[in-house]
């Protein structure tokens, strides 16, 4: 009897730890830092929706990236990185107005640095540009290269320092334009880099 008992406490001790090492790697809850929303998943900001498709590192050696970006390689200590995103009104309200899409964003590394998108040139057609959205309508506008391309969103060029990589995880910050009443929301969502 007692090589029962003890062969019965050491199934359960076993058991117990295989729950712990199973909750230890999932987390008991599926609750983030900030509440920053997660890349890949649209994220509601003001009346819009903003999905972030992929974040990058951008070569500029490599033929796919030079045709994203025809500016100066980082300088030593910094790297480009590509944010491609898609901003879409999701209303099927004929009669709700058009919602300007955000023309603020910036990235939050955990250390309270922020980084602004560099500017890029208007005739660049990968380059995320704001304008009003109509209901259904999107930024890369479906049929466009961009949202066709590899990357299917409109880009984003932030020079960041490499030591800001430390301090992950970074975060988008985007701004929508103020509504009626002067509000501005904001939302953030967790760059996989």
């Amino acid at each position: 009897m007692p090589r029962r008992m003890s062969s019965t406490l050491r199934r359960f001790a076993v058991l117990a730890c295989l729950l712990a090492g199973l909750v230890a790697l999932t987390g008991c809850e599926n609750t983030r830092e900030n509440d920053a929303g997660r890349e890949g998943l649209p994220e509601k900001i003001g009346h819009l929706d903003y999905n972030v498709y992929i974040t990058r590192e951008l070569n500029l050696r490599d033929a796919e990236d030079k045709g994203y970006y025809q500016g100066a390689e980082a300088p030593p200590g910094f790297a480009l990185y590509g944010v491609f995103l898609q901003a879409c009104n999701p209303s099927g309200k004929v009669d709700e107005p058009h919602w300007m899409a955000s023309s603020n964003f910036q990235i939050e590394d955990t250390a309270g640095n922020t980084f602004r998108p560099l500017p890029l040139p208007a005739n660049n057609i990968w380059a995320y540009k704001a304008r009003p959205l109509k209901e259904h309508a999107c930024i890369p506008e479906v049929g466009s290269l961009a949202a066709g391309g590899p990357t299917n969103g409109a880009l984003l060029i932030f020079k960041l320092p490499i030591a800001t990589l430390e301090n992950r995880p970074l975060d988008l910050r985007i701004t929508a334009p103020p509504d009626a009443s002067g509000n501005r929301d904001s939302g953030l969502i967790e760059l996989d880099i």
